[in-house]
This record gives structure tokens, C-alpha cells and sequence, in this order.
């Protein structure tokens, strides 16, 4: 390795030892301010909570026994629906690619079911499906999947015409050519739309639970609004909020590792 490279490989290294310092360091540099103006008196704590105050609740819910349980419905649930999206999403990305006709005659619904508010349905599901896990879980995907098709099937459709032609003239068929040369020419946008997925999920999750539910983060957040515990609510937020992090973290990780 010559001293240019290495010198390049140190800098790129300073550089990201930088900006994760940074991230850390804003992190707790806000919690820090919010801490003090809690301690000062200055914001009211009722309204707002506190770090210290959600701190405690987490630990209390975890020696109650009752966290555990309700972080595994909600990620139990999170997981099913994206993964459902997911298969069904690039399979429909597929069909809407290898057919035209059938990409013209659907993008209208597309956008008309993407801009309709999911929320509205939610009374419709109880009723359909039931006050149950699978109401919550169909929430979740009709909340994630039209973006998916969407964003997946505009990628697919962009593919390098010039790398299609070239496997034609050797006499490949559709088949090989959706698999050597537009998944390939495409995987990084799947990824892209998986980390986008497991967001959109978890929120569907999360709106799902608020409306029909017995556990889950979104039931002890609803049910901390409706006693008036702000530090519940605010306890469920973090939770939620270091759930999303770590599901995307994953998908980052298995983005590196196919990069790889």
C-alpha cells in the first residue's frame, strides 16, 4: 500500500470517528439542556417529562416484567409486516415491469391508494378483519407497500438498457435478464426501500395499536396519554425511537455485507 493510500485511509477514518463524536456528542447535549431546564424549573416537567424521569420509567417497566413483552409484540408485528411488504412488493415491481400495460392501467390507483390517509381505514379493518393482531399488521402494510411498489418498480424500469441488449444478442431469455442484469443493476434501491420499509412499518405498527390493541409500545403510549403520564408516553417514544434505530442499523449492516 503506497503513503497516498494509507494517508487517504487515515483521514477517512479520522473523518468518521468525527462525525460519530458529533452524533454522540448532540445526542447528549440535548439531553443534558433538557435535563437542566427541567432541574431549573424553566419548562414545566408535567408537559415535558424529563431524561432522568424516562430513564426510571424504562427501568421500573422492566422490573415489572411488563417492557420485555411489549417491546416483542411490537417488533414481532414490525417484522411480519415488513417482511410481507417486502415479498410482495418486489413481486409486484416485477409485474409492473414486465408488463407496460399493466404499469399504465395501475399507476393511477397507485398514487390515488399512496395519497389516501391510511388512518381512515383503520375503523374499516376492525370491522373486516377484526379488533385483533392481523388488524394492526394489515395496517402496517397498506401504510408501507405503495411506496415500495413505487419506488422499487421506477428502478427496475431505469435499468441500463445498453447491459439488457448486450445479454439478448446471447440469446438470453426474460428470466436471466430480470436476474443477471435488473436485480443486480437494482439491489441497492431494494435495500434503500427496506430501510424506508421498516420506518413506515413501525409506524403502521404503532397507529395500528393506538386504535385496537392490549400491548405494544403504542398501547402503553396511548394509555399514558389517557392517565396523563407524560413520562410513559415519553418512555414509549424512546423505546420506539431506539427500535427504529436498531432495525435500520440491520439493514445497513446487510447492505456492507452484499457490498462486500
Amino acid at each position: 500500500m503506497s503513503k497516498r493510500q494509507e494517508l487517504f485511509l487515515k483521514k477517512y477514518r479520522h473523518k468518521q470517528v468525527f462525525i460519530k463524536f458529533v452524533q454522540i456528542f448532540l445526542a447528549v447535549f440535548i439531553l443534558g439542556v433538557w435535563e437542566l431546564l427541567a432541574r431549573l424549573g424553566l419548562i414545566d416537567t408535567f408537559i415535558t417529562s424529563e431524561p432522568s424521569k424516562i430513564f426510571l420509567t424504562i427501568i421500573n417497566l422492566f422490573k415489572e416484567g411488563n417492557l420485555l413483552e411489549h417491546i416483542w409484540v411490537t417488533l414481532s408485528e414490525t417484522l411480519i409486516a415488513f417482511f410481507i411488504t417486502g415479498i410482495v412488493s418486489v413481486f409486484v415491481s416485477i409485474l409492473l415491469y414486465r408488463s407496460e400495460t399493466l404499469s399504465r392501467i395501475v399507476d393511477p390507483y397507485l398514487t390515488i391508494l399512496n395519497s389516501l390517509p391510511k388512518v381512515a381505514l383503520g375503523p374499516i379493518l376492525i370491522i373486516w378483519i377484526g379488533a385483533n393482531k392481523r388488524s394492526i399488521i394489515v395496517m402496517a402494510i397498506l401504510i408501507s407497500i405503495i411506496v415500495s411498489i413505487q419506488s422499487i418498480s421506477v428502478g427496475l424500469k431505469n435499468t441500463n438498457k445498453s447491459r439488457i441488449k448486450i445479454l439478448k444478442t446471447f440469446g438470453a431469455n426474460e428470466w436471466e435478464i430480470l436476474r443477471y442484469a435488473v436485480i443486480p443493476s437494482n439491489y441497492k434501491l431494494i435495500v434503500n426501500a427496506c430501510k424506508i420499509n421498516v420506518g413506515l412499518c413501525l409506524i403502521g405498527i404503532v397507529m395500528g395499536e393506538f386504535l385496537t390493541s392490549k400491548a405494544g409500545i403504542g398501547y402503553l403510549i396511548l394509555y399514558g396519554s389517557q392517565v396523563f403520564n407524560l413520562d410513559l408516553v415519553m418512555s414509549g417514544i424512546v423505546i420506539l425511537l431506539v427500535m427504529s434505530i436498531l432495525l435500520y442499523s440491520i439493514i445497513s449492516s446487510i447492505e456492507k455485507h452484499l457490498d462486500c
